[in-house]
């Protein structure tokens, strides 16, 4: 282990990079373009798959934090990278909303979404992924506004 890492906490930061890269990359956002029920699923499918892959890293991650700087700028990467996704998926319906209110929406669901959150889903209250993604899906679709209707071209 030590030939290539000066020590534990090396290894852990290579594997957490190695896998914040490869949930990245297993996961490029789809369906931006889509209504807003094929965001929504785009979006829920995308990040269910991050969360069931990734669980145990995580968790091992958010034990191992302590103190460590590494640590917290790595978490607070991928919940920045969450919430940037959110923002982007769900764009017509933030626009609706004034600055404070669209950041109160994106708080509420990045928690939502959060790993931990799968987690809770998945163990405590035994849903199959089908069945915690659509709980994600209901609750997302119920928090956002109405999604503007685009404005008609003139004749």
């Amino acid at each position: 282990m030590f030939e290539r890492f000066h020590d534990l906490q090396a290894l852990q930061l290579a594997a957490i990079d190695y896998a914040l890269v490869q949930a990245v990359a297993l996961s490029p956002p789809r369906g931006r373009d889509g209504d807003r029920a094929c965001r929504i699923s785009a979006q829920v499918e995308g990040r269910a798959q991050t969360c069931e892959r990734w669980l145990p890293l995580w968790r091992a991650l958010l034990a191992n934090r302590g103190d460590a700087p590494e640590f917290r700028h790595r978490i607070e990467a991928a919940r920045t990278r969450n919430v940037a996704r959110l923002e982007a998926m769900y764009a017509p319906e933030l626009a609706s909303l004034e600055a404070p209110d669209r950041r109160q929406l994106l708080i509420v669901l990045e928690a939502l979404t959060e790993v931990d959150s799968w987690a809770r889903m998945r163990e405590f209250f035994g849903l199959s992924v089908a069945d915690a993604c659509a709980t994600w899906r209901a609750a997302i679709d119920r928090l956002l506004p109405a999604t503007p209707v685009p404005a008609a071209m003139p004749a």
